[in-house]
């Protein structure tokens, strides 16, 4: 039976390819006919714009919305580079790591505590870029320009404070030696990424610290276990509990919080 399907079919499927070809045709005609007439409502609806008060411009509300879903998308990027969010997570990260629990906490859980402890951190500046920027511009009371301004400016004063002059001077040099008088000068495309290169350098300085209790208490337990002879046992079995036990007693969750609440601060 299986044949015989098989020559009926044969035959009709050059016929089929034909259709196919032909409305495919139709509707690259179709699209290349109506391109102009897209192209054209899309100048005139989407990007829009009309003179504002003194030398300002106001953009059409659908520019605003691609340009906000725009920003969505790059947010995350935003996130990790203008805030306080790489210096916590590598701190919670190498803790994970010194107590040597693998998994746990999971990623999941590092992850949501290092955004809302950067939550906690940046709350003053986003209040203030809020303040300053974003709410008179949704009440019309500022244009567009001079929002951006105001709302990049807490954020720009914030990571100046967290960034070693050592590694603004390098940035400086390599973008061809510019010189800025002012902090405000200072474009952002130097500022962000000697701000991330010094949150580096500081989340090391911190996860150094906090390792050294660990490291000393797997020394310990290595070399009792070698001087008793257990050389197939791994030490880490034995220095969890005690790692553990150290970490619970000196309650050392409030105190790394509270240690990198108070970084911030002083810086």
């Amino acid at each position: 039976m299986s044949p015989s399907l098989d020559s009926e079919r044969a035959p009709r499927s050059p016929r089929c390819f034909a259709i196919f070809g032909k409305l495919a045709a139709a509707g690259l005609l179709a699209v290349l006919a109506l391109a102009p007439l897209l192209a054209g409502a899309a100048e005139l609806e989407l990007v829009t714009s009309r003179p504002g008060e003194g030398e300002s411009v106001v953009y059409s509300l659908k520019l605003q919305v691609l340009a906000a879903m725009t920003l969505l998308t790059v947010l995350p990027g935003i996130l990790m580079t203008t805030t306080a969010f790489t210096r916590v997570l590598i701190v919670l990260a190498v803790l994970r790591q010194g107590l040597g629990t693998q998994q746990t906490p999971s990623n999941q859980i590092l992850v949501g505590l290092a955004l809302f402890l950067t939550l906690f951190i940046m709350s003053p500046v986003v209040t203030k870029a809020w303040d300053e920027g974003a709410s008179p511009y949704l009440s019309d009371s500022i244009s567009m320009e001079t929002a951006i301004d105001r709302t990049v400016a807490p954020f720009r004063a914030f990571m100046l404070t967290q960034t070693r002059e050592s590694d603004l001077s390098l940035f400086a040099d390599l973008s061809g030696g510019a010189q800025f008088s002012t902090p405000e000068e200072v474009p952002l495309t130097l500022l962000v990424p000697a701000f991330v290169t010094s949150e580096l350098k500081t989340a090391f300085q911190i996860a150094f610290l906090i390792l050294i209790p660990f490291l000393v208490i797997d020394l310990v337990v290595a070399s009792v276990l070698m001087s008793m002879g257990m050389v197939m046992l791994s030490p880490l079995i034995i220095s969890l509990p005690f790692k553990l036990m150290l970490f619970v007693l000196v309650d050392g969750w409030a105190l790394l919080m509270s240690t990198l609440a108070s970084s911030f601060v002083a810086g």
